[in-house]
């Protein structure tokens, strides 16, 4: 593991708590049906759940392996969003808000805690 493979993982790692903060931000004060009907609120998230995607695909898999979690399903995510978002749906979206956000979020300070 080179120094700047570590520099850049601590990096992307920051980026993802900060995506996912920004993320609790938008949504203080929402509820699932008036997420599901705000365009403007839900372009903002899924841009942020694109960068969390985007920035756990640039950390080192030997930091991420140590840490029991199921990473390909926030890389999956990205994708889904990126490349079929045709097929995103929102009340689904709002789930993985409420229930699986702050999870990905403990991770990622677990990881940055006990690594960086």
């Amino acid at each position: 593991m080179k120094s700047d493979d570590r520099i850049e993982s601590q990096k992307r790692l920051e980026h993802i708590v900060a995506a996912i903060e920004s993320i609790e931000n938008f949504v203080d004060g929402y509820n699932g049906k008036s997420f599901c009907s705000d365009t403007m609120m839900n372009n903002a998230v899924l841009f942020q759940f694109t960068v969390i995607g985007e920035a756990i695909a640039h950390v080192e898999n030997e930091v991420l392996e140590k840490y029991h979690y199921p990473w390909y399903k926030v890389r999956s995510f990205r994708n889904l969003i990126a490349h079929e978002y045709f097929n995103v749906k929102l009340k689904a979206v709002w789930k993985i808000i409420k229930t699986d956000l702050p999870g990905l979020k403990l991770a990622i300070n677990n990881i940055l805690n006990n690594e960086f």
